[in-house]
């Protein structure tokens, strides 16, 4: 439902974020190092409303990270992070609000998936799951700037008018989800989004707490030279440069 905005926060500015983010981002980099060496399984869900940031969080954990050792999608093999941007629970959401389910399938699966992650937590995987919170205002604005924006045409769909149509029944099945899947083996954590540039440092800020790391050591390593005898490049005239366009930017 609606928040008070009487309780808003000024947004976070653009330099004290990226300085922020800078440090998260480092501290990142050494726990897919940790989960690396010691063969760690990580899974992270990331679910919310449609523009809530989820993608935007997502992009600013990986950037930093090996993509052979974190990735979105599918579950973990030893020494991996795995991001889900959305997951298992469209059943609880979208397909239930949608009626792409039966009634039966429903119930099935809010029966089943505490089961579920609890035998993954039983099998050595670390669960992590996010709900990306955002107010209908906020959600409006959003929408708005995709609708409006060239470069951001594209990442509204039909389903996005249908959750702004439909916002009380998501409202009620997200906290019907809440209901049986917020356990104590494996916990929603609720980021509060309407600030991206928060949203994505507080939620760094928290998965980093909840996966024990240590700082990798690494050896010193120094470059041997580059022993050129013998090398002939060929002419640079009978090779095909892609044209540079910013000396005309520049100019």
């Amino acid at each position: 439902m609606p928040k008070d905005k009487s309780k808003k926060r000024p947004r976070l500015d653009k330099k004290t974020y990226e300085h922020h983010l800078a440090h998260l981002q480092e501290e990142l980099v050494k726990l897919q190092e940790w989960v690396k060496q010691e063969g760690l399984k990580v899974v992270v869900l990331f679910e919310g409303r449609d523009a809530a940031g989820k993608g935007g969080v997502i992009k600013a954990i990986t950037e930093p990270l090996n993509p052979r050792v974190c990735r979105v999608t599918a579950l973990p093999a030893a020494g991996e992070m795995v991001l889900f941007d959305r997951s298992w629970y469209n059943r609880a959401g979208v397909e239930r609000v949608m009626g792409f389910c039966s009634d039966n399938e429903y119930r099935e699966f809010l029966r089943a998936c505490p089961e579920f992650e609890r035998m993954l937590i039983r099998a050595g995987i670390t669960v992590i799951k996010y709900w990306f919170s955002v107010s209908d205002e906020e959600q409006e604005k959003r929408f708005k700037e995709r609708i409006n924006t060239p470069i951001k045409r594209w990442k509204f769909s039909p389903m996005d008018l249908q959750s702004r149509s439909r916002w009380v029944e998501y409202s009620r099945a997200k906290d019907d989800m809440f209901t049986y899947t917020d356990t104590e083996d494996c916990p929603w954590f609720v980021v509060e989004a309407d600030d991206k540039r928060r949203a994505r440092l507080n939620c760094i800020s928290h998965l980093l707490g909840k996966v024990p790391y240590e700082a990798i050591h690494y050896e010193p390593i120094t470059l041997p030279p580059i022993n050129t005898e013998g090398y002939e490049r060929p002419p640079l005239a009978n090779q095909h440069f892609v044209p540079d366009i910013t000396a005309a930017l520049e100019g």
